[in-house]
C-alpha cells in the first residue's frame, strides 16, 4: 500500500494537470498549454513554474461582480501604483500581497475576466506582478476566505484600495 503522503501527491497533481489555461502567443493567437505538478522531497504536489495565475471573477456582496484569484480571493487595486507601476513594496506588500508572475507561467482569465487585459510589470523587490488594465493586482490579509471584501475603499499604507470590474474599472463604493 502507498504511503498516505504519495496518494495525496498524485492526487494533488491529477488535479493541477487536469487545469489548463490559456494565453496569447506571439502571434497574439490563444494558445493553451496544460499545468503541471512536481513532487517535492516531502511528497507534497507543487505547482511548476509552468502552471497559469489565473484571474477570474466572482460577486461579492455589496461590490457585484469583482476580480479574483485561483483561491476565490478578491483582487484590489492601489492608487498610489497610478494605473502604471508598482509601488506598494516592503511593509505594504506584506499586508497587500502582489498577485506574483513566476519565471515560467502564464496569465490566464476565466469567468468574466479577459486576458487581453491582463499583463505583468515589473515589481521592485523582484519578480513581476499581474496587471489588469494595467493595475497591478493585490491580495489582503485580512480577506479570511473567498466572497470577503475587507480592503474595498481603505486608505492604507499610503493610498486609497479599490477591486476592479471585468472591465478593468475601479469600483469606489464602500461595502454596506
Amino acid at each position: 500500500m502507498a504511503a498516505p503522503g504519495a496518494l495525496i501527491a498524485a492526487a494533488a497533481a491529477l488535479l493541477i494537470a487536469g487545469c489548463g489555461g490559456g494565453s496569447k502567443g506571439a502571434s497574439g493567437a490563444a494558445t493553451t498549454s496544460p499545468a503541471t505538478a512536481t513532487t517535492t522531497t516531502t511528497g507534497a504536489a507543487v505547482a511548476s513554474a509552468s502552471a497559469p495565475v489565473r484571474v477570474s471573477t466572482a460577486t461579492v456582496p455589496g461590490l457585484g461582480v469583482v476580480l479574483v484569484n485561483d483561491q476565490g480571493h478578491t483582487l484590489y487595486a492601489f492608487l498610489r501604483d497610478a494605473h502604471h507601476s508598482v509601488t506598494c513594496v516592503g511593509s505594504c506588500a506584506g499586508v497587500w500581497p502582489p498577485l506574483k508572475l513566476s519565471s515560467g507561467a502564464h496569465l490566464a482569465a476565466s469567468g468574466e475576466a479577459r486576458l487581453s487585459l491582463m499583463g505583468s510589470y515589473p515589481d521592485p523587490e523582484g519578480g513581476r506582478v499581474v496587471t489588469y488594465a494595467g493595475w497591478p493586482l493585490y491580495t489582503f490579509v485580512s480577506d479570511t476566505g473567498p466572497g470577503t471584501a475587507h480592503g474595498q475603499a481603505l486608505n492604507l499604507n499610503g493610498g486609497l484600495w479599490y477591486v476592479l470590474s471585468p472591465s478593468g474599472a475601479l469600483i469606489e463604493k464602500k461595502p454596506q
